[in-house]
């Protein structure tokens, strides 16, 4: 079983960047499917991006596509989140998420593991 812990949120100017982490303990990273997620306040949570065992490929949500970036450093043990050109609509909680093999990738309810969230806060 996996354990995960984000970390990189914070407090950023529209047009900014940040960088989230996620760090994977308790299993081997590589054998899964890791996305990330996002959900605002009294909103659903949303897909933001997955990415393959290997990192052979990528998926973005519609929201975030060209400004996104999702990596993962299997030797290290870690998910990133590249975000560039933020926006006040990309405030909210995000959430890593792992699955061996998710049946969609854009599903929440489809990835098993969960971490507990970081804040990001983007003011206009």
């Amino acid at each position: 079983q996996v354990q995960l812990v984000e970390s990189g949120g914070g407090l950023v100017q529209a047009g900014g960047s940040l960088r989230l982490s996620c760090a994977a303990s308790g299993g081997t990273f590589s054998r899964y499917v890791m996305g990330w997620f996002r959900q605002a306040p009294g909103k659903e949570r949303e897909f933001v991006a997955a990415i393959t065992w290997s990192a052979g490929r990528t998926y973005y949500g519609d929201s975030v596509k060209g400004r996104f970036t999702i990596s993962r450093d299997n030797a290290k043990n870690t998910l990133y989140l590249q975000m560039n050109r933020l926006k006040p609509e990309d405030t909210a909680v995000y959430y890593c998420a792992a699955d061996p093999a998710p049946p969609r990738y854009e599903v929440p309810r489809d990835y098993d593991y969960w971490g507990q969230g970081t804040q990001v806060t983007v003011s206009s």
